[in-house]
């Protein structure tokens, strides 16, 4: 057995959690040593009991190893152990770093300097446009754009930094080949050739309550810093955005309207300390003499989205365009009239905007400008 395999063992196992295997690896050193240990010498580690003990004695017949392997085959998955140079280093300080990550796509060097953006599922149209707005400039910057692919803000940050031609990373709270939400499956197969979708969790684990708050200190471990764009006094992005104070990173919130009970966190938040952001700049300021040279250095004030993409229209964006018409159109409408696929004209209208050729209306309508 491979050292990765052992890995990969421990992570199919049930209940074990990353602050147990931290502990046994302290123990042991490695994970095969772990699952040769004795019953004994694995009860003399803090937080192992007899049930777990039996458990990790007994993996060779709760695991199947090979068929997990077959499934990450069929999926493009690969493996990173938290002893792999490729892992990220900033998460590998967290208390409780996974200690092996799946992975569609590759994480690189650049990704290090990566800013997670989060928000509310049920997102505004203020909040829409503002998360867009903000990842787009990040993204062609040459800021990594981190999210969760949850609906809402976390999916306009992802296309965004997709439109700006930009790298971006999905961390999700479900197996990666049991994608959730499903409609984003097309989504997250442009985020692989484009970065990476990540996951602690096994290739077919479907979500559940306790799976998306361990993903969101896996957002916040691997980002510089945490940017909330939209979240009510109650939301996962908030338990993200603590999860960031606590790990040292830098918390980044957008104000929002006093009467909208949507804004009421990101208002909060900046109440309590985190840095109002109305321009990414006020990211970007923070950041530049972190990033990495890069043929976009001294791009990194951007006055103009309509300038960063130019205005030249690809083939695509000119049979959306065509399709949108003179009239305020539904998304779905201009998808029928393009014979383009979903996630093709969603990206593109975002492109379209950004170069001030249409505008986003409530209820997902877009009408052409100019």
């Amino acid at each position: 057995m491979t050292r990765t395999e052992a890995y990969l063992a421990l992570n199919l196992l049930p209940r074990i959690g990353p602050i147990r295997v931290r502990r046994l690896l302290e123990r042991f050193g490695n994970p095969e040593r772990i699952l040769s240990a004795s019953g004994s010498e694995l009860k003399s580690v803090p937080g192992i009991g007899s049930e777990m003990a039996d458990s990790i004695r007994d993996w060779e017949n709760l695991v199947d190893v090979a068929e997990e392997q077959r499934r990450m085959a069929e999926h493009g998955i690969g493996l990173l152990t938290i002893e792999d140079d490729a892992y990220p280093p900033a998460l590998r300080e967290i208390h409780d770093p996974p200690h092996l990550l799946y992975i569609k796509g590759e994480i690189l060097e650049r990704d290090r300097y990566a800013i997670a953006v989060v928000g509310s599922r049920r997102v505004t149209h203020y909040g829409r446009e503002a998360a867009q707005r903000l990842s787009f400039q990040l993204a062609h910057a040459g800021v990594t754009i981190l999210s969760g692919l949850a609906r809402g803000i976390d999916t306009a940050a992802h296309e965004a930094a997709l439109a700006a031609g930009g790298r971006t990373i999905a961390v999700l709270g479900s197996g990666i080949g049991h994608l959730y939400p499903p409609e984003n499956a097309a989504l997250a197969e442009k985020i692989a050739e484009n970065g990476a979708v990540i996951s602690e969790f096994p290739v077919l684990y479907v979500p559940d309550r306790q799976s998306f708050p361990l993903r969101n200190r896996i957002v916040s471990g691997m980002s510089r810093g945490i940017l909330v764009v939209e979240a009510p006094a109650r939301s996962g992005a908030l338990i993200t955005a603590n999860q960031a104070m606590e790990q040292g990173r830098n918390v980044y919130a957008v104000p929002g309207p006093i009467d909208r009970p949507t804004s009421e966190g990101c208002n909060r938040l900046i109440q309590d300390g985190a840095k109002l952001v109305i321009d990414s700049r006020d990211v970007l300021d923070e950041m530049e003499m972190l990033l990495p040279p890069s043929p976009r250095q001294g791009e990194l004030e951007l006055p103009d989205a309509a300038a960063v993409s130019g205005p030249p229209l690809d083939d695509t964006e000119r049979a959306v365009l065509a399709a949108l018409g003179d009239d305020e159109l539904p998304i779905d409408t201009i998808i029928e009239e393009a014979s383009l696929p979903s996630s093709v004209v969603s990206v593109t209208l975002l492109k379209l905007e950004m170069k001030r050729r249409v505008k986003q209306l409530p209820g997902k309508y877009f009408v052409k400008l100019g």
